[in-house]
């Protein structure tokens, strides 16, 4: 069958990678795709990025099965457009979006179902939203309501970083924002929340509608530099699996949190198919609580997450989308995996583009490169995003596995590269 992959990340690039694996998949599209993907002979990139474009193109060329990647085309209505044609796609429908699209309404949805999550509040207007952070205190949290390509977060640890955060985000004179973000009903708003103290994991379910299919944990690195200083990114880093999700979070976090929030989607009449990822903060009784969803699987995650899948991910997106995954078993791979986020000189705020990328290794029984903000020019490949590539590698502990991705990194070269040399601390510490 052939197949559309939506998106042009290291998400996309992964979940193309193991499509194509399948001897179901007959030819796999990436719209618009990497360098990385147009250098694997597998896959086909295919410059097309508007919603209905691309399902012109999913009914021109056949297309039996789409997944979409990222944010931005759940948010445009791509599964609401793929589907009232009759093509199958694997994603929530733009309201169901929401969950991610809009801080605001996850945050009031969280409240509404009793989910657990931090308190919050909510402000439009830029005086009584630094009113509420001096009332409140720091350390603090202020997220912009709308898509931010995962930098809408700052995590203030004083006053005045906190203070700086709301003017980004929500300009006094109503000018546009630094971050870039792509505002809900084009209104600028903030979403203040409590800091939460303990440890962060990731947790990914498939839903399709009624049932879910539990994903590999996982838990990635957010800060810039090693020891998490820096400012918040995209992400520089994840493994898999993540040592503190232990089998009482995971019951607490699907108790508490998955099947609440489908269940409570449902009632609203907003049945939620797609990727389901809990963004989770686990203190230290064990107790987990919501810090964000998100509708489309993590980036770096993802790259481990497929290191390790063993089943057949044509089978799992077919399951998904006949509403079949209780009669699914996920098999995964009993190593850990690790990815090492490499990143452009500048990342996060100005992100260096351009610049020729050399040294990049052959793909290994136990370790792949990923590519992210990358594009092939004249058989060069160039740098053309924050997070160039994820380089992923399997071991029989997390040490391992760092030591192998590292090792695989040792001979990729671009002008002002950066990466973080700790990746899967967390894990190592564990044991």
């Amino acid at each position: 069958m052939n197949i559309l992959v939506i998106g042009s990340g290291g998400r996309e690039h992964a979940l193309a990678w193991k499509l194509a694996q399948s001897p179901k998949a007959q030819k796999v599209f990436v719209a618009p795709g990497n360098g990385g993907t147009a250098r694997d002979p597998r896959l086909e990139n295919v410059d097309i990025t508007d919603v209905k474009a691309l399902a012109d193109f999913a009914q021109e060329r056949k297309i039996a099965l789409t997944v979409v990647g990222p944010e931005a085309p759940l948010a445009a209505g791509v599964v609401d457009e793929f589907r009232a044609r009759g093509l199958r796609i694997f994603g929530p429908t733009q309201k169901a979006a929401q969950l991610e699209s809009s801080k605001a309404f996850a945050k009031a949805f969280m409240k509404r179902h009793n989910i657990p999550t931090a308190a919050y509040d909510t402000f439009t207007d830029n005086v009584a939203a630094h009113a509420y952070v001096d009332q409140i205190g720091a350390p603090i949290v202020i997220k912009a309501d709308g898509l931010a390509a995962g930098k809408g977060v700052v995590v203030a640890m004083d006053l005045a970083e906190a203070h700086e955060a709301v003017d980004w985000m929500l300009p006094l004179d109503g000018g546009d924002n630094k971050l870039g973000v792509q505002h809900n009903d084009g209104v600028a708003r903030v979403v203040i929340e409590e800091f939460l103290q303990g440890e962060e994991a990731s947790f990914i379910v498939l839903a399709d509608g009624k049932n879910v299919a539990v994903l590999a944990t996982s838990q990635d690195h957010k800060r810039l530099q090693d020891n998490d200083a820096g400012p918040n990114t995209g992400g520089m880093g994840a493994y898999s699996p993540a040592p503190v999700v232990t089998p009482n979070v995971y019951a607490k976090t699907m108790h508490e949190i998955i099947q609440p929030t489908l269940a409570g989607m449902a009632k609203d009449g907003i049945p939620f198919t797609g990727f389901l990822y809990a963004g989770l903060m686990i203190d230290a009784q064990g107790n987990p609580k919501t810090l964000e969803f998100n509708c489309r699987m993590g980036d770096p995650e993802t790259q481990p997450i497929m290191m390790r899948l063993k089943s057949d991910l044509v089978d799992v997106f077919l399951a998904a989308t006949d509403a079949t995954l209780d009669q699914l078993e996920l098999q995964w791979d009993r190593r850990v995996a690790l990815g090492v986020v490499v990143a452009a000189g500048g990342y996060p705020l100005n992100p260096k583009k351009g610049d020729a990328i050399t040294g990049l290794p052959a793909e290994a029984d136990d370790a792949m490169v990923f590519h992210a903000g990358t594009t092939l020019q004249d058989g060069v490949v160039r740098t053309s995003g924050g997070r160039v590539l994820c380089v992923t590698a399997l071991g029989d502990s997390a040490k391992l596995a760092q030591q192998r991705a590292y090792e695989y990194l040792n001979g990729i070269q671009f002008d002002s590269m950066q990466f973080r040399t700790d990746i899967g601390w967390r894990a190592i510490k564990a044991r």
